[in-house]
């Protein structure tokens, strides 16, 4: 079985309580349970991590590969600022796959600009807390 670590990026902790319309009702928790049922279903063992702090989120990524096979990863607002999350998923020598809930290209004009997509295998974004569960495919299909 692969090992497979999922970090939330910052304002991820308010799901359930935050803007219900763009990112859903499901708390981070649930999406979590759902998320580490779903690995186990196709033979991977997940761990969830999410911070608010881009260091702590760059730490995660540099210790990743000691434990963890591959990456999901949903930034949040770092997807479009944090040069230094885009260098450390550069820095490591394991598949990283981009999640977003929401379908960051009919966003915001800032937005649509992922300074970490183009070091990750590729992005899903806009299923909602599916995007998760795709994101998971993905890897387990990148690891065979």
């Amino acid at each position: 079985m692969k090992n497979i670590l999922v970090i939330h990026g910052p304002n991820l902790n308010l799901l359930g309580t935050r803007e219900k319309g763009i990112y859903g009702e499901k708390p981070l928790d649930a999406i979590n349970r759902d998320i580490i049922s779903h690995g186990a279903s196709i033979g991977l063992i997940v761990d969830s991590f999410q911070s608010n702090a881009e260091g702590e989120i760059i730490d995660a990524i540099q210790n990743a590969s000691k434990k963890y096979d591959g990456v999901v990863i949903n930034p949040g607002g770092y997807t479009h600022t944090s040069v230094a999350i885009r260098d450390a998923i550069a820095g490591v020598s394991i598949p990283f796959v981009e999640v977003h809930l929401s379908n960051i290209h009919n966003r915001e004009e800032f937005r649509k600009t992922s300074i970490t997509a183009p070091v990750c295998r590729g992005q899903i974004s806009g299923f909602g807390e599916h995007s998760y569960i795709l994101g998971l495919e993905a890897m387990r299909k990148i690891l065979e």
